[in-house]
């Protein structure tokens, strides 16, 4: 040991080797989650997912935990450095009937608090949360530039996800660093809103949806991995950031450059008024509300985007090849 101790003595300058991290992770099964775990693995850290009772019985790597019955078992967070907390009720899937707005709410707000209680009465809490929320928080806005430091919106996203990040206040109070992942349109085609518009397109029937002129804020599902990953080990990340690429685009715009990486036309538009009559209220938060926002926090972070721009991103998460220059 005296040698070894020596030997760094005489090279202060010698590479140190990270020690290796220990995350766990909620809603691990979902489409972020799912990658978020494979990135994990890639790095070589330690992942134990947080599951439900009835999903947790044949994974060694789980911690079983029914949000509504109360606090954590905390055998299983011994050791964790960080949580990444993603789970909750799908808000894309089926119109927002009262039930269905209620465990939207629920999942997020009642989940994320007794989450964040669990965590604060821990002897050795992890470091950081990392809990994820949404654009939805800024509501309609036009083309106004939407900041971490902006207050939210009006109605029903925009107060769930007031009262989703102010869950977390048990942890902040703790002394554990949380980061609000305010994440935008998750580009990928295993989920979210780009496998939703992919068929349509491929069969040369997809459109501007509204006007048009609404801004849509994304990122690529590999970027929002690396921007998880990034807020867990970026001590300067406290609170609300912005999880989307920096160049938001009007829905004409996306229209445009998913018909051309598919090489599909794109000149059958979804009037706004069907899209309210198929969707309810769902299609006015998250098709036609206009929301440009800013990755501002990241950025002065210096946090590099593989996918900052459009078309690449749609090329790379299709996995299709740029076209040759001529």
């Amino acid at each position: 040991m005296i040698a070894a101790l020596n030997q760094r003595l005489e090279q202060p300058n010698a590479p140190v080797t990270p020690r290796a991290k220990t995350i766990v992770v909620s809603g691990a099964s979902g489409l972020v989650g799912s990658a978020l775990s494979q990135a994990i693995g890639d790095r070589q850290w330690s992942l134990r997912r947080l599951a439900r009772r009835s999903s947790a019985n044949d994974r060694g790597d789980s911690i079983s935990w029914n949000p509504e019955l109360g606090p954590l078992n905390f055998t299983g967070f011994s050791g964790v450095d960080a949580v990444v907390h993603l789970a909750g009720e799908n808000i894309a899937s089926g119109r927002w009937t009262a039930a269905k707005k209620l465990r939207i709410r629920d999942s997020r707000v009642v989940g994320t608090h007794r989450l964040c209680k669990s965590l604060a009465s821990m002897p050795s809490p992890p470091r950081v949360l990392v809990c994820a929320s949404a654009i939805g928080y800024y509501g309609e806005r036009g083309d106004q530039l939407l900041m971490e430091a902006e207050p939210p919106g009006r109605g029903f996203l925009p107060e769930v996800c007031t009262q989703w990040e102010r869950a977390t206040q048990p942890a902040v109070d703790a002394g554990i660093r949380v980061v609000n992942l305010r994440i935008g349109v998750v580009l990928s085609p295993d989920g979210g809103a780009l496998k939703q518009m992919l068929l349509p397109f491929q069969f040369g029937v997809g459109g501007k949806i509204g006007s048009g002129r609404q801004y849509w804020s994304w990122i690529s599902l590999p970027d929002l991995v690396r921007a998880i990953l990034f807020a867990v080990e970026e001590e300067s990340l406290v609170g609300p950031v912005n999880a989307v690429a920096p160049t938001a685009v009007t829905n004409v715009e996306f229209t445009r450059l998913l018909g051309r990486v598919l090489r599909r036309p794109t000149l059958f538009p979804l009037p706004g008024f069907m899209a309210r009559l198929v969707l309810g209220e769902m299609a006015n938060a998250l098709l036609l509300a206009s929301i440009r926002v800013v990755p501002e926090r990241l950025q002065k972070s210096h946090f590099e985007f593989e996918h900052p721009e459009l078309e690449t991103a749609l090329r790379a998460v299709l996995d299709r090849k740029l076209p040759l220059q001529k």
